[in-house]
């Protein structure tokens, strides 16, 4: 007989999310020089001046090479002007703008993050940021034009209900799945287009345009007291919100890591049965799952609403509902790791426009995001490229026979 019994089992889509949203620094890091590097071969090949030595490569294969790292010196300090200081400007305050327009950027990317994070944790998928926080900033909105509120309470009511109805709306989704089955990545796709359709739809109504006309398609300013203010002054855009996305990691640390919530959302994401035989009530932790994971999406969402002077329209979310997903997946859902992947993702926002000064098509870091999304997503492929072990969930069920190896010839008992 067999010294060991094994279980023959291939691995499920919650193990294969696990492996993917659970990734560590090292694969993370991995994933990050795979897409710089593959990034580099771009800037290079897109360059004029290299396409010009290609001409006679052969013959004085030197100009190729010193033209190629001239072009990515060129980018890649761009790059750095752009997101973390300009040498060039004839200031040092003007020289730290590029930094506060990276952490800018990188504040609702985080809060989003954390919440697309939280469901990841869980063994969902939200994909919904997009509506969610559609739904969070016209919530925001609405309390910040319609409501007259005495000073800064006007901002922390407004501030609240737009986290509420944010987290509102992803709860719809946890209630879908907990009850009916619903699959949430359908159900939070479908809630996207709605919740387009309603904001759109309320703009051209007195709900947030004050003037009622169909053909307007924006809110009305806020008032003055519902505006967060500027963080370092009216030199720099950052606002007191990035504060607010900041304590938001804080917080999911402590539910997450170190609260009773926390252990039953994560026992349900690793294996919902056992959670369930330990008497977990797995509908009511998949709806409160949905329901946080809205909350912290819609932090972002006031910080869109609420983050500026004027109005806003229906692309108010500009792409991060989904490049939260990204943040989330680079992040391994941990506390920190999203913290540092929205600073990343921040960064390169805010590096477009001095790469295109510098003649670099802003459009790699287009494919710099990609390209970290492809790789964190395909964890076998970083974990061949640099020889890494499996992640630990998949290389403890392979270590205890759950995942059948090929069988071995001798052995026998």
């Amino acid at each position: 007989m067999s010294a060991t019994t094994r279980v023959d089992r291939r691995p499920t889509a919650r193990d294969v999310l696990h492996d993917i949203a659970a990734g560590g620094i090292t694969r993370t890091l991995g994933a990050i020089v795979l897409s710089l590097a593959i990034a580099s071969v771009f800037i290079i090949f897109s360059n004029e001046r290299v396409s010009e030595t290609l001409g006679y490569l052969f013959t004085r294969p030197a100009d190729f090479f010193s033209a190629a790292g001239r072009a990515l010196g060129d980018a890649f300090a761009a790059m750095f002007r752009g997101s973390i200081y300009n040498s060039r400007a004839a200031t040092f305050e003007a020289g730290i703008k590029p930094l506060t327009e990276s952490l800018r950027f990188a504040g609702p990317l985080i809060a989003a993050g954390l919440g697309i994070a939280l469901t990841f944790r869980t063994g969902l998928f939200n994909i919904g940021g997009q509506g969610q926080i559609l739904v969070g900033a016209g919530w925001a909105a609405f309390v910040a034009t319609q409501i007259q509120l005495p000073g800064v309470l006007h901002l922390i009511v407004a501030a609240a209900f737009g986290i509420l109805g944010a987290a509102f709306w992803a709860s719809i989704v946890g209630f879908l799945k907990a009850r009916t089955g619903a699959h949430e990545v359908i159900v939070t796709i479908m809630l996207n287009y709605i919740a387009l359709g309603l904001l759109t739809f309320a703009m051209k109504t007195p709900i947030l345009n004050g003037t009622g006309s169909s053909n307007a398609a924006t809110t009305m300013p806020p008032d003055p007291d519902a505006v967060f203010p500027r963080l370092l002054g009216p030199a720099y855009e950052i606002r007191v919100s990035f504060v607010l996305c900041i304590l938001a990691v804080v917080v999911y640390w402590w539910i997450v890591e170190r609260s009773t919530i926390g252990f039953r959302l994560r026992m349900v994401g690793l294996n919902p049965d056992a959670a369930r035989a330990a008497g977990i009530d797995v509908a009511r932790t998949t709806i409160l799952a949905m329901a946080l994971s809205g909350a912290f999406v819609g932090i972002a969402a006031v910080n869109q609403s609420l983050g500026r002077s004027g109005n806003f329209a229906p692309n108010i979310d500009v792409g991060i509902g989904f490049d939260a997903i990204t943040v989330a997946l680079l992040g391994g859902s941990r506390a920190v790791g999203v913290l540092f992947a929205g600073l990343l993702f921040g960064a390169l926002k805010a590096a477009g426009p001095q790469m295109q000064i510098a003649d670099v098509p802003p459009e790699i870091l287009g494919v710099i995001q990609g390209l970290i999304v492809l790789f964190i997503a395909a964890p076998p492929l970083v974990r061949a490229v640099f020889r890494f072990l499996p992640a630990p969930r998949l290389a403890t069920d392979i270590a205890t026979g759950a995942i059948a190896q090929p069988e071995q010839k001798g052995g026998q008992g």
